[in-house]
Formats: structure tokens, sequence, C-alpha cells
């Protein structure tokens, strides 16, 4: 059986790992093993975190909703269910868009939807 030599690869690597950990604290920039910890652990970090990100913004996005719903005299959970009967097909991130930046049509929305609610 040939002799492997791992140098490059084995460099190449942990070359890897440390441009990875670079601006991290101590040694966990600079001592492989410790950067190899660390990466590994932000790596799982940030997998679950975008799943949190997703969970943060659709809360968000109901907070809006809520206070501009209530402005007009609705609830959330009101607003949401007169849109549903109204046919009105807009997910949360678009109205909570609306709600902050053109309340005027989130108004006209609103009406629709309580208008839908008395029928």
């Amino acid at each position: 059986m040939p002799r492997v030599k791992r140098s490059v690869h084995a460099r190449k690597k942990r070359r890897k790992v440390l441009d990875q950990a670079s601006g991290y604290w101590g040694l966990k920039h600079s001592s492989y093993k410790r950067a190899k910890e660390q990466v590994e652990k932000s790596l799982t970090y940030a997998y679950r975190d975008r799943k949190t990100k997703k969970r943060m913004l659709r809360r968000l996005w109901i907070v809006r909703i809520n206070a501009a719903a209530r402005q007009h005299d609705l609830s959330y959970n009101q607003f949401i269910s007169g849109l549903k009967k109204a046919e009105i097909e807009l997910d949360r991130k678009i109205l909570a868009d609306l709600a902050v930046s053109d309340p005027a049509a989130f108004g006209r929305i609103a009406e629709q939807a309580k208008a839908a609610l008395q029928n």
C-alpha cells in the first residue's frame, strides 16, 4: 500500500476552521483545537437561531397587526377572521408592513374585514 502524505489537506482543513473562527476572543481564534470546538458550537447556534428568527418575526408582525387593527375597533382575532370571510389573502408580513408604512391602505382592508364580519 502506498504511503499517504496528508500535510497539504490537513493544513487546508485547519486553515478553513481558523478562518471561520477569526474574530473570536482568546485562544479560540488561534488554537485549532479550541477554534474547532467553538466553530462547531457557533454553527449549532446559527442553525437553531435561524428557526428562532422566523418565530420572532411572526410574533412582531402579529403585534403590529393587532395594534393597527385595534385603531379600527377590531381585535387581531376578529381582523384575521374578517379577512378570511372577505377572502382577502394577504400574509402577516405584508399586513404588518402595510400597518406601519401605509395606514390608510390598512384602514381600507380593516373596513372590508369589518364588513365581512357583519354579514
